[in-house]
């Protein structure tokens, strides 16, 4: 039996470290649960590591790897969601190797992704399990790296290996970027990078100090997914139960039955999730369902969305859910990813703000309801490190209320680009040196500082810039999916392409899954979302196109990759492709 209450965690230079002490101090306790789902109806098969199996495992591999490849080589994570890639992980690091966090070639759109990573880093093993092996070993070739299998390595591997000495400034892992708008890039995080923003996490959402639970379907290739289920709880010595992604897209009540199930739990999930939670899990499904234990519900998506919040705490607040477990998060890859959250049990920070001031760079209030008022939520203050608002040109430190790029400074901030100089991203520095020392990473994202809390407004790459206005694309997709219902939530993307009197907007939409695109009136649809984007924005679309459920590419993260669509647009692929519409400007 576990005891409620986890043992106080020591200061530990590495992950494999930790692994070790709870090994040694609480060997019966349960670390890692996966739950599987193997049926379309199943409520989920467990399967669990204790500290001590776990340790058993991680030296095993360790063993096996070290074997394999030297110290400070890359080793390639290309295992299904599950505790074979928690294992591998840890093992990685423990032989003193470099870890790339990815997922098998069978995950449908991200094979050239996976491909390019796998280039880039050049890896010279690939730790996969028995389920993957022949896609792995037929998708690397014939003159691919080595090929470990993790469950078929023997317990016995690890008799006589010895641990790498931990070293805190050493790579423990690459964690490539989403790509959402660029070419991925590998950030090097050190052993003392990932346990900094470890307990960073379990400070700002109250795991600390507590008994908590994580609960996760988030992929643990992700940084938060990789941070929230394996890092912070090895850190702290709790329980991480892990399910797959698709079982949670399949039937997203299997999340929040696993949120009922443990008390306390701590989960994460973007801003799609908690729409869908609200839309589709059916009050049968709700019978029973007790989520009055839940400590926090992390929401990182860019932006959040204050409504979105609301309906899915309206949704379930017949189960129990307290209305202020929402936390509102900001983060990203370079940062390892956590960096500022609103804590559990605080209300949301609203703020409604001028559409037009905001454009120009300033963040004024507007009424709530006036309908050219921009909406958005507060994500928190930063634990463990420092945030700053910087105009992205003259590098001016700005004061609260002025919008300009989000920098970061802490322990946490990774050491760089993979075989990229990147001085100019992480060794930033203010045009005042009354503003302190330099060492700031320039996170490439819009926001400001409103009542002490962080507001983030956009990407400054995807900022679409009219006659001389900024409009940020978040603000017009979410203008378009709410002028017609056959627009998909969440999965359209709004860009700018090069003009003969200047820059062009064009929106790129994948339509409604309950609709056909054939029945569609399509000019209809695009009038409809003309007409909203026009009044609310004074922007006249040049372009919008109408395309089929899973056209518009997401990152490996889940996130539209706008940059992808505008290129793929700009090549054509819309336009020729089968099954899609368009309604050009005379449209």
């Amino acid at each position: 039996m576990d005891s409620r209450r986890p043992p106080l965690a020591p200061v530990c230079p590495t992950l494999p470290e930790y692994v070790r002490h709870w090994a040694e101090s609480t060997p019966d306790r349960r670390a890692f649960t996966f739950v599987e789902h193997p049926a379309p109806h199943s409520r989920g098969v467990h399967r669990t590591l204790t500290w001590r199996r776990l340790d058993v495992r991680v030296r095993a591999l360790a063993a096996r790897l070290t074997d394999q490849a030297g110290q400070g080589d890359r080793v390639a994570l290309l295992c299904p969601q599950g505790t074979e890639y928690v294992t591998a992980f840890l093992a990685a690091l423990a032989a003193g190797l470099v870890a790339l966090p990815l997922y098998p070639p069978g995950l449908p759109g991200h094979a050239d992704r996976l491909a390019g990573v796998l280039a880039d880093a050049r890896c010279s093993v690939v730790v996969t399990t028995s389920r993957c092996r022949d896609e792995v070993r037929d998708f690397l070739g014939p003159d691919g790296p080595r090929i470990v299998v993790a469950d078929q390595v023997p317990d016995d591997a690890a008799r006589d290996w010895r641990p790498v000495p931990p070293d805190a400034e050493a790579t423990a892992y690459l964690q490539y970027t989403s790509g959402s708008t660029r070419a991925p890039a590998g950030v090097e995080i050190s052993h003392g990078n990932v346990v900094a923003n470890a307990r960073q996490a379990l400070t700002a959402y109250g795991a600390d100090t507590r008994p908590v639970t994580c609960v996760g379907w988030l992929p643990l290739y992700h940084d938060m997914g990789l941070v929230l289920s394996v890092a912070a709880p090895v850190a702290r010595g709790v329980l991480s139960v892990l399910m797959d992604p698709a079982a949670f897209l399949h039937e997203p009540v299997r999340w929040l039955r696993l949120l009922a199930a443990h008390p306390n739990a701590v989960s994460a999930a973007p801003n799609f999730a908690y729409d869908y939670c609200a839309a589709s899990v059916s009050e049968d499904q709700k019978a029973g369902l007790r989520l009055d234990r839940v400590t926090a519900l992390i929401n990182g998506s860019e932006p959040v969305r204050p409504g979105t919040a609301d309906r899915f705490h309206a949704a379930f607040a017949d189960q129990g859910l307290a209305p202020r477990t929402h936390c509102p998060s900001y983060g990203l890859a370079e940062a390892t990813v956590f960096v500022c959250a609103a804590r559990p049990g605080e209300p949301i920070g609203r703020f409604a703000l001028d559409r037009d001031a905001l454009a120009a760079g300033k963040a004024l209030p507007a009424r709530p309801d006036d309908p050219r008022a921009v909406l958005l939520a507060g994500c928190g203050t930063p634990a463990g490190q420092q945030v700053r608002i910087a105009d992205p040109v003259t590098r001016a430190l700005l004061s609260e209320g002025e919008v300009g790029e989000i920098w970061v400074r802490g322990p946490n901030v990774g050491r760089g680009y993979w075989n990229r100089g990147a001085a100019d991203v992480f060794g930033a520095e203010f045009a005042d040196a009354a503003a302190g020392p330099g060492g700031w990473l320039r996170t490439g994202d819009l926001g400001t500082v409103l009542e002490g809390q962080l507001v983030v407004t956009g990407r400054l790459k995807d900022l679409i810039i009219v006659d001389g206005r900024n409009h940020y694309p978040q603000d017009v997709e979410a203008t378009a999916q709410d002028a017609d219902p056959v627009v998909r939530r969440d999965r359209l993307a709004a860009f700018a392409v090069p003009g003969g009197a200047g820059e062009r907007v064009v929106i790129v939409a994948e339509h409604a899954r309950t609709a056909r695109l054939a029945e569609l009136d399509v000019p209809a649809v695009a009038r409809a979302v003309r007409g909203a984007v026009s009044a609310r924005h004074g922007l006249r679309l040049a372009d919008v196109v109408l395309v089929p459920p899973g056209t518009v590419p997401r990152t490996s993260s889940g996130k539209v990759s706008r940059a992808l669509t505008r290129a793929r647009y700009l090549e054509g692929a819309y336009g020729g492709q089968a099954g899609a519409a368009t309604a050009g400007a005379a449209g």
